[in-house]
């Protein structure tokens, strides 16, 4: 509940039309708080929510973001989003923008597009869920780095989600650590989660009663590390065939040679028969069959600082077997909510396997899911995280200090 004192928020949250997850748990948290919200977006990221809930108004810039177009009218729909975007800025009542993702054209968004915002005196936050996406994804450049240099100069207030990726900008990047606050990643609430029984997944995917099953779930990306997964698996194959694993995503755009090499390795290993593959975008109504029917969640990347799908995986319920790479390993009780093993290292990837199926967390899975999902909602609500936003965006627009309070009406206490 906010102060009687408090003096109106308003906020638009530029989502660079994608992560329809992210914003929506932020949005949903912030009005529920007072803060008024503009959520710019796409039709992607749109959601029956965001057209009923008070306070909240959902502005469709961007539209459809369908890939089966020609070149032509991807260039003109980019080109009437960014026009409709400036638009947007130019006449919008929020002071403050808060940048989730940028768009498609990225250096133009970290350095003009940031330069005209603060021209027309707004309040700029930025969520860097990633502080340097190329250099994890090893395509960094002098470029890249000077433009993302520039945006968090710009930035008059950065979210991050651990405090590595808090050292890293201050380390870095330069930036000043009263301009940074570290976060919880917002557990998924997007997601529907009915009645479905894991037996039942189960069942819908074909996976026989006693077979172990092991869930890879997300983007197919080389730091995903998905080629140690499959290793590992060939090899606890060998030594116990009663293992099933699932890997349901999507090559990221630019990694399908990569995909192809670890396909063509499961076609030939001795684990090919299963193996159950969904190499498709996972529709949210479909995603509760994957981590119901899983055993396991396994995170086997090399390169990350946080995860939103081992935040998935606990609402659901679901251990874990994450690498060592990141702020994962402050987010897996060992035994309770799952094992931590070295990143890109198939043999001990397997071992740690079999560790899981061995132990009582795995023997006592139907009575530890709650208390798995328990646990996440406890650390990552949406809560939290909208009480720590909001207190950023008081601080930025000065609305509830001592001045701000004596010059504002009196009103009704929310």
């Amino acid at each position: 509940m906010l102060p009687s004192a408090a003096a109106p928020i308003e906020v638009g949250l530029l989502t660079g039309g994608q992560d329809r997850h992210y914003a929506f748990g932020l949005a949903m948290a912030l009005t529920s708080r007072g803060v008024a919200v503009d959520v710019i977006g796409s039709d992607e990221v749109d959601s029956a929510e965001f057209h009923r809930v008070p306070g909240l108004r959902f502005h469709n810039l961007r539209g459809s973001q369908r890939r089966d177009v020609g070149l032509v009218a991807k260039v003109w729909r980019v080109s009437l989003y960014y026009a409709r975007l400036i638009r947007y800025a130019a006449t919008a009542t929020p002071k403050v923008l808060h940048i989730l993702w940028n768009n498609r054209l990225e250096f133009f968004d970290r350095t003009l597009l940031m330069l005209y915002y603060k021209a027309l005196g707004k309040k700029i936050t930025l969520t860097a869920h990633n502080v340097n996406q190329g250099k994890r994804d090893a395509s960094d450049t002098l470029l890249n780095h000077l433009t993302l240099k520039m945006q968090y100069r710009l930035a008059d207030h950065i979210f991050v989600h651990t405090e590595r990726m808090r050292s890293e900008l201050l380390d870095e990047f330069g930036i000043s650590s009263s301009s940074v606050t570290v976060i919880p990643y917002g557990i998924n609430n997007a997601i529907p989660d009915t009645d479905l029984t894991p037996d039942q997944a189960k069942e819908r995917l074909g996976i026989r009663p006693g077979e172990q099953t092991l869930l890879f779930f997300g983007s197919i990306a080389p730091y995903k590390g998905l080629e140690f997964l499959v290793s590992a698996f060939q090899q606890v194959m060998t030594r116990r065939p009663a293992y099933r694993l699932i890997i349901a995503g999507l090559p990221k755009k630019g990694c399908e040679r990569y995909w192809d090499t670890i396909a063509q390795t499961i076609s030939h290993g001795v684990a090919r028969g299963s193996v159950i593959q969904r190499i498709q975008y996972i529709p949210d109504d479909d995603t509760e069959l994957y981590f119901k029917a899983a055993d396991v969640l396994v995170l086997p990347y090399t390169h990350i600082f946080q995860s939103g799908v081992l935040f998935l995986g606990y609402s659901f319920g679901l251990p874990v077997i994450a690498a060592d790479v990141g702020s994962l390993r402050d987010d897996v009780v060992e035994g309770d909510t799952g094992f931590v093993v070295g990143p890109g290292d198939a043999e001990a990837l397997a071992k740690t396997i079999e560790t899981y199926f061995a132990s009582s967390l795995y023997e006592d899975l139907m009575n530890r899911r709650s208390a798995i999902s328990a646990y996440a909602h406890a650390r990552h609500s949406w809560d939290a995280v909208a009480e720590m936003t909001r207190a950023v965006y008081a601080l930025l627009l000065d609305v509830d200090s001592p001045k701000a309070r004596s010059s504002s009406s009196s009103g009704p206490a929310f």
